[in-house]
């Protein structure tokens, strides 16, 4: 299986879904497939034609985490590489949850099936997160021992409080799709033959407003647990200047004043 087929993407009426593709592997992901990741993700966040994300798995599983035959061969390397490599290759990791947590419009998975590790914290960089049926989550790090190194760590606690996130990456108990939505950590379920389809409609719903006003506010919102009021206060001023002088805003308020319904916003200029 060549790279650039390890992640798939398809893209229709502005929604791209980007595909996780080792069913054989349930998805885990190798240094390979981390590369392929990232250049997809680059892709999507470039093209101002693409109005929101949905990230899924081929087959069975969302996906399994990091790919065990890489970890062996990592431990297997001459002692005095294993440091450096390791940390070479936590870059590649940082680079993926970074393009999708700051992706400059809505991201949504649609976790298929488990989510485990290096997949669940993959799920938490969406902004959103859909589960089927048969989805499962675990933060099962600690079975390797290892810790959450793709964001779970970030990204949990700020889901279900720091003291459950602590039960769960102490533990790598693993969540059905029901307790991971109880506990917030989904958003919302959907029937498995109705995933995909459930998670496009909610992304073509949160997309249709400006493109714009959407990257903006979500890179601010994105801070906003970490920003004092006041920092808020004078990023969301800043971005309004900027939503001012843009087209989506113009055309909306000249279609408000006319009576007239305004071009689709979500609709890159």
């Amino acid at each position: 299986m060549s790279h650039t087929t390890l992640v798939e993407l398809e893209i229709d009426n502005g929604i791209a879904t980007l595909f996780l593709n080792r069913p054989d592997k349930r998805n885990a992901i190798s240094d390979p497939m981390r590369t392929a990741l990232i250049a997809v993700l680059e892709r999507v966040s470039s093209d101002r034609g693409v109005r929101a994300l949905v990230l899924t798995g081929r087959g069975q599983a969302f996906c399994a985490g990091g790919d065990i035959a890489g970890m062996q061969q990592r431990i297997a390397s001459p002692p005095g590489e294993v440091a450096f490599n390791g940390w070479s290759r936590q870059q590649h990791v940082h680079r993926a949850v970074s393009l999708l947590h700051g992706m400059p419009k809505p991201t949504i998975a649609a976790v298929n099936g488990a989510a485990a590790g290096l997949g669940a914290d993959i799920a938490l960089s969406c902004d959103f997160v859909m589960a089927s049926e048969a989805a499962s989550f675990s933060w099962s790090y600690i079975a390797r021992g290892l810790v959450s190194d793709g964001g779970g760590m970030y990204f949990l606690p700020r889901r279900v409080g720091l003291a459950r996130a602590k039960e769960l990456i102490f533990s790598g108990h693993r969540l059905t799709a029901e307790a991971a939505l109880s506990m917030g950590i989904a958003d919302r379920t959907s029937q498995a033959d109705q995933l995909l389809a459930d998670a496009r409609a909610w992304a073509l719903e949160l997309s249709q407003g400006s493109a714009t006003a959407l990257a903006l506010g979500k890179s601010i919102l994105n801070r906003s647990l970490d920003t004092s009021a006041e920092q808020m206060f004078a990023l969301s001023s800043q971005a309004q200047a900027i939503c001012y002088t843009s087209t989506e805003h113009r055309e909306s308020v000249q279609a408000f004043m006319d009576k007239t319904a305004p071009k689709p916003s979500g609709a890159a200029h």
